[in-house]
């Protein structure tokens, strides 16, 4: 959106400047006078690097995002025009990135575009499944429910994703520190200690030289080793910015012993929850299909998914790729294909993200009941090693004397 740079009054008088951002000229005046401030001069401002804004990931928090889907479908529902609601919202957002969607979006109305239609022009803001649901939502004239049904699935796939997250970041959390308190012992205690050790004389054994010369490996070569860590990061994030290549990550993060599992369960849950919303929006199944591909950020899942579409266009069963690749369980491409059977296939892909969803809450507990002491012992396993390679030679010593 333009930003503009504006001198003006208050109503008591009072100077003020400042920059505003509108759609137009006449937009900015308006939200200027919104503000109470009379405008003297409105200059547009270039964008720069300094003045535009720049997002991180996604603009929007997701709860900000389902807040505003209940919002949205709650004023509907009340008799609110959609025009009006939009303007609602547009103010009463905490998100600034919405918040100027919906600006643009109201603009558009106002001249006679759909909902849906203005949304698709805003990326950033608005995934593919929600424009599509909306898009359905304005054609069968139930827009309120296709809102509510959107605002269930984005909740279920926060809860779902925050599970995994929670049981990911707790070993690595874990693993960051057991790995400082390592390297503060190898450089700062361990070379203390190796002075003292040289000065009293007396052979050193085996344990005690491994770790002083693991001590002075990390003392001289942080550097490369923080370098190394960069050039992996920046390895992974190239990996996955090209799909022939980001398979064989996901096939690989999907093979891991414990992990990959917990992986499996919550993608076949996402996927299984995006596919029942859009069905039950009326979404057209092969459109439906197209998108859970773009959305699911796994590409082993999302190959097989292209190949369901590619034999449905074929006159043949959308279980057929499935029941040929192993990331689907016997249960996920049954449960389907019953629901191909009956006509009722987005009942069964809301069972199926049911059933997976629990089994991701229940995968996480586990996980994190096995993981803690695990990584207890290792971590004092570690740091046990550093302390006797310290001791024994010192015991000798004493003993030697």
């Amino acid at each position: 959106m333009p930003q503009y740079q504006y001198k003006g009054r208050l109503k008591n008088g009072m100077r003020k400047e400042g920059n505003i951002s509108g759609k137009s000229k006449k937009h900015a005046i308006q939200k200027l006078r919104e503000q109470g401030i009379a405008s003297a001069s409105l200059d547009e401002v270039q964008p720069t690097f300094f003045n535009q804004e720049i997002y991180i990931g996604n603009p929007v928090k997701l709860q900000d995002f389902v807040l505003f889907l209940r919002q949205f479908a709650t004023l509907l529902k009340s008799g609110v025009s959609i025009v009006d609601s939009t303007n609602i919202l547009a103010k009463q957002t905490e998100s600034k990135a919405l918040s100027g969607a919906l600006e643009n979006i109201e603009e558009e109305l106002l001249s006679g575009r759909p909902f849906s239609e203005a949304a698709s022009e805003q990326k950033k803001i608005f995934p593919p499944i929600f424009v599509n649901m909306v898009r359905a939502g304005e054609a069968s004239g139930a827009l309120d429910e296709s809102l509510d049904q959107l605002a269930l699935q984005f909740e279920k796939q926060h809860e779902t994703k925050q599970k995994v997250k929670s049981a990911l970041a707790y070993p690595i959390i874990v693993s960051i520190v057991a790995v400082a308190v390592v390297i503060f012992l190898l450089t700062s205690v361990v070379p203390m200690f190796a002075s003292m050790l040289s000065d009293l004389g007396g052979q050193l054994p085996f344990i005690t030289l491994f770790v002083l010369q693991a001590s002075e490996i990390i003392s001289t070569l942080w550097w490369l080793i923080i370098l190394l860590i960069l050039l992996i990061v920046a390895a992974i994030w190239i990996i996955r910015q090209k799909p022939d290549t980001k398979y064989y990550l996901d096939y690989f993060l999907l093979k891991l012993p414990i992990f990959g599992t917990l992986l499996q369960k919550a993608a076949i849950a996402r996927m299984s929850r995006t596919l029942s919303s859009l069905f039950k929006s009326s979404v057209p199944i092969l459109q439906s299909l197209q998108i859970v591909e773009r959305v699911i950020d796994n590409e082993v899942i999302s190959r097989t998914l292209r190949k369901s579409r590619d034999a449905l266009e074929g006159g043949q069963r959308l279980t057929e790729p499935m029941r040929d690749n192993w990331v689907f369980p016997p249960l996920v491409v049954q449960m389907i294909s019953i629901g191909e059977e009956t006509g009722s296939l987005d009942e069964m892909l809301g069972k199926v993200a049911d059933f997976y969803e629990k089994e991701v809450e229940y995968a996480t507990d586990r996980l994190k009941s096995l993981i803690e002491p695990l990584l207890i012992v290792i971590l004092a396993a570690v740091v046990g090693v550093i302390v006797i390679s310290i001791i024994v030679p010192m015991f000798q010593i004493y003993s030697e004397i």
